[in-house]
């Protein structure tokens, strides 16, 4: 089998299956691990798989920087949020963590709503300011342009500081085996520096991250309440994650009156 068609037979399968393993894939073709794992390594050198032990998962699309992320997915992240702020109560404090989603949450909370709102980032403080009875909470620390977050040292030791009911974080993967990821390191620590900080923590994650993974985890799935995603119930991937023991919020899109199959 030629390298170009070994390439395709890798999307493929990444494709259809989720994953590709690379003793699997050498056992059916007839080729070597090493011929599999130079494969990946080239393809994941293009940003079209997400290398790790073993193997291939999806690459999660939810990598690119802030500006961009507002594009992608807006009605997913839009269901999302209505169900996360639905999980907010009167006097509730919540650590509220940074991205399009959170920015979403921050704008589906009720205007009224009495509350305490923690967060590392900039522009969920300055898109709760108009929530008069909200108290805000700005975390410090070095400002990570590509998330509009505060990170560091210094953000870590400001979270370890408070506490809260309820934690809402965003992920750019998630997925049954690989757990819940983001593509920068010290980012995956602040997020688990806050979500240590609340009594529950649910993972906000629109459909297209779901079965997908990035270079670092967040968390493993013992340490989360639960998933809030814009995907179908019946989604293999939800469905694994479900059984894995999380609670499962879904927002999916209704069906239409017509029956047929809701736009993506």
């Amino acid at each position: 089998m030629l390298a170009a068609e070994r390439r395709d037979h890798l999307l493929g399968l990444l494709a259809r299956e989720g994953k590709v393993v690379a003793k699997d894939v050498a056992a059916r073709l007839g080729i070597s691990e090493d011929s599999v794992r130079r494969d990946l390594r080239e393809l994941a050198s293009e940003g079209l798989v997400q290398r790790v032990y073993g193997g291939a998962l999806p690459v999660s699309p939810a990598v690119v920087d802030y500006a961009a992320r507002q594009t992608v997915a807006p009605d997913g992240k839009q269901r999302v949020a209505s169900v996360a702020a639905g999980l907010v109560g009167p006097g509730g404090a919540l650590i509220l963590d940074g991205g399009t989603t959170a920015l979403a949450v921050a704008h589906a909370l009720p205007k009224d709503l009495d509350c305490t709102v923690i967060t590392h980032s900039p522009t969920i403080a300055a898109a709760l300011l108009g929530h008069p009875r909200a108290e805000l909470f700005l975390l410090g620390g070095r400002v990570f342009k590509h998330s509009a977050v505060t990170l560091g040292a210094a953000a870590v030791e400001a979270a370890q500081n408070v506490s809260a009911d309820l934690c809402l974080i965003g992920v750019t993967g998630v997925h049954p085996e690989a757990g819940l990821t983001t593509g920068d390191a010290e980012e995956a620590a602040m997020k688990r520096a806050l979500s240590a900080r609340a009594a529950e923590t649910y993972v906000l994650a629109s459909s297209e991250k779901i079965g997908t993974a990035s270079r670092f985890r967040v968390l493993p799935w013992n340490k989360v309440t639960g998933l809030i995603t814009d995907a179908a119930p019946d989604h293999p991937v939800v469905e694994q994650v479900e059984a894995l023991g999380p609670d499962v919020l879904t927002a999916a899109a209704p069906a239409p009156a017509d029956g047929t199959e809701p736009a993506a």
